[in-house]
């Protein structure tokens, strides 16, 4: 087998704010179909340099490419069209119900007719499982639902790479581990790359490929590698901390 294609590229990113860069020098790849983890303690700057990753803020200094694409004012609209975002609280508009938000994206961005963009929203809800609620307002379903049908909308225009943020937040365990099932099995079914921001490590353990993790005090990426690898060789106290706590085995 030959290398693993690299979709998503940081080089030396510096990342922030024009008044207070929160991670520095940070360089990795994302492979083509990984479900890759951006992880550290709150303030480490996962959740910003996700913005940075989906175009939301410019990064301060750096290359960040994205299907060899860099980012930059000229590709924006090209690479908008490759990525997908979760938003942590789902982001759903409150005035639609779930089958139009998942047909928003489809309604902007494409020439589909009406009758064309209805089944095609019909097949994500089923594909994530919510095909009978998509006469729902967001206040009438629950808040995993809720993610189920934001992750459908992410879908809408065959992303190649979705940003989750934080997926499993408030949910309870039993809806936390369906979500990571769907994930697993909409990235068999699609070959999806997964970027997802998170803490809990069950689910890093169940879903991750790889994982990087950010230490606020030193503005940096500390640790980058499988889950297991990091558990057991990390010589860094916070990183073997994290991945070990309570467990004999990762």
């Amino acid at each position: 087998m030959g290398n693993p294609e690299a979709i998503i590229e940081l080089e030396n990113v510096t990342a922030g704010y024009p008044d207070a860069k929160i991670l520095e020098n940070v360089t990795f790849k994302i492979n083509r179909g990984e479900i890759f983890i951006l992880l550290g303690g709150s303030g480490c700057g996962k959740s910003t340099l996700m913005k940075h990753m989906i175009g939301l803020n410019p990064i301060l200094s750096g290359k960040l490419k994205i299907c060899s694409l860099e980012w930059n004012a000229k590709n924006r609209q090209r690479l908008c069209r490759k990525i997908g975002v979760m938003y942590q609280s789902g982001a759903l508009f409150g005035s639609m119900d779930c089958l139009g938000n998942v047909m928003l994206p489809l309604e902007e961005f494409t020439s589909l007719k009406k009758r064309e963009r209805v089944e095609k929203a019909m097949q994500l809800l089923g594909d994530v499982g919510l095909a009978d609620a998509a006469n729902k307002l967001p206040n009438e379903i629950s808040g995993g639902m809720k993610k189920r049908v934001a992750i459908a909308r992410a879908l809408a225009l065959e992303p190649e790479v979705i940003f989750l943020d934080e997926p499993s937040a408030g949910l309870d365990p039993i809806t936390a581990n369906a979500l990571d099932d769907l994930i697993l099995r909409l990235r068999k079914e699609r070959g999806t790359t997964f970027v997802v921001v998170t803490h809990e490590l069950e689910s890093i353990k169940k879903i991750a490929d790889r994982a990087a993790m950010f230490d606020k005090s030193r503005r940096a990426m500390i640790a980058l590698g499988q889950p297991k690898e990091l558990a057991e060789s990390s010589k860094d106290p916070f990183v073997k901390s994290f991945f070990t706590r309570g467990q004999t085995n990762v």
